[in-house]
């Protein structure tokens, strides 16, 4: 399960979404996440899957990559399914399905589920295959960094809350293999992770969790004397090898954003079907 978190990971891959300006990709990821929210019927839904499933077909990242970062939240995304049907609140047009005790299944609950589950599928696909898969993680703090620099000029510590954001998920792909070296470690000394009932479960997790913490800490110290050892002093007064600029198909990216906004705009006003 471990070794299906792809989360930080960056695939060098040749597609035209790699080529994209970081700082560009942060504003589409910005958009894109509204608009999901903003989606409010079965067509708004479909588009924005739709537009997901396209995303994943420009940059070229592998489905199995996909999929396997969505394998680790299945827990999560069935629990939130359950809870949206479950506590759907009905209206006077609501439709009953299942009437059992004080359990009441609504058909406009199952939607709003279906609703919740594509919602949280699509950001979770689109964010990823837009930035982190797509983007280095030098890139990516270039670009951050420049999009908060009219924070700087209130003194806030701007280069470093965007190289403490890109550190941390550089270093989740290396602490996910940690900790799959720890689990192996182990088991091979006879511990067991899947069976007994759940508190022997997260007896069991202590083990875990310890070595961890402490490679971690470790590593995290190893970081900053290397960084001391290049005389690293912050963001003030350093100059860039690569400078970020916009080019002619970050405008027509941007063109391309512009429009999602549109449709939409369009799809809530003028397809209103199935809005819970």
């Amino acid at each position: 399960m471990l070794k299906d978190i792809t989360l930080g990971q960056y695939f060098p891959i040749d597609s035209p979404i790699h080529k994209i300006d970081p700082r560009m990709k942060l504003i589409t990821a910005i958009v894109y996440i509204v608009s999901v929210f903003f989606a409010r019927s079965a067509v708004a839904y479909g588009f924005m899957l739709l537009t997901a499933i396209l995303l994943v077909i420009v940059s070229r990242i592998p489905i199995k990559t996909i999929l396997k970062s969505l394998k680790p939240l299945i827990f999560i995304v069935v629990i939130t399914g359950i809870i949206n049907i479950f506590w759907y609140q009905p209206k006077d047009s609501s439709t009953l399905l299942v009437s059992f005790w004080i359990i009441n299944i609504y058909l406009e609950g199952i939607i709003s589920a279906v609703y919740m589950l594509t919602r949280i599928a699509c950001i979770i696909i689109g964010t990823s295959v837009i930035l982190t898969y797509t983007t280095s993680p030098i890139a990516l703090t270039d670009g951050l960094e420049q999009m908060l620099a009219p924070l700087g000029k209130l003194h806030l510590p701007v280069h470093e809350f965007s190289m403490m954001m890109t550190i941390a998920m550089r270093f989740i792909p290396t602490i996910v293999e940690e900790t799959d070296k720890i689990m192996a470690a182990q088991k091979a000394r006879g511990s067991d992770f899947s069976t007994g009932n759940i508190i022997r479960r997260i007896k069991a997790i202590i083990p875990i969790l310890i070595p961890l913490f402490v490679s971690s800490f470790r590593r995290a110290d190893e970081l900053a004397i290397a960084m001391e050892c290049r005389c690293y002093r912050g963001g003030e007064g350093r100059t860039k090898m690569t400078k970020l600029k916009f080019k002619y198909y970050d405008f027509l990216w941007l063109v391309l954003v512009a429009s999602l906004i549109a449709v939409m705009i369009v799809i809530n006003t003028y397809l209103p079907f199935y809005i819970v």
